[in-house]
């Protein structure tokens, strides 16, 4: 039996917000799109996530304007997220934050730097070496300490390979 989605009893912003993103697997959609991610197949392949699953989350976070669809190859298309998509910015970020200094045993994953200066990025989204603000356009993502721990996706992964080298947030994977 499937959990109600709205919280019909809350007056609260957050409550509205869970009503969108509090879903199993809707933030991890939302955060594979900041990194590149903007194809089915390979939201389904890096999440492994089951088909039916992912085709609802989709089609609501589109619905709710969290994300935008985009013409793509032949009759398929992809996914980029809205300015009400990328305003999640903030969230996803403190909850990596939050994951890297309580379950990530090994390290961070993924480490986050300024493209202009190459300053790592920190709470705040402020630049350790400038001290500028750094908006999610001009943030790089590279591989931390803990990418190659036990239970990630294989090298030979297309698709893993692609997230494991320095790139800039929002640029798209694949084709």
């Amino acid at each position: 039996m499937a959990l109600p989605r709205e919280y019909v009893r809350q007056n609260c912003s957050a409550a509205r917000a869970l009503e969108i993103v509090g879903e199993r697997w809707t933030l991890l959609i939302v955060r594979d799109a900041f990194f590149g991610i903007r194809r089915f197949s390979d939201f389904s392949r890096h999440l492994d996530i089951p088909r039916a699953v992912l085709t609802e989350r989709l089609a609501f976070l589109v619905d709710e304007g969290v994300l935008d669809r985009e013409p793509g190859a032949g009759r398929r298309f992809g996914y980029v997220l809205s300015a009400k998509g990328r305003a999640l910015w903030p969230v996803v970020r403190s909850l990596v934050e939050w994951g890297d200094a309580y379950c990530a045993p090994d390290g961070p994953r993924r480490l986050f730097e300024h493209a202009d200066c190459g300053g790592p990025v920190g709470p705040g989204e402020r630049c350790g070496h400038c001290g500028r603000t750094v908006p999610v356009e001009d943030t790089v993502m590279v591989p931390g300490p803990g990418f190659a721990s036990p239970g990630t996706r294989g090298a030979d992964d297309a698709l893993a390979v692609a997230l494991s080298r320095p790139r800039r947030l929002l640029t798209p994977i694949g084709g």
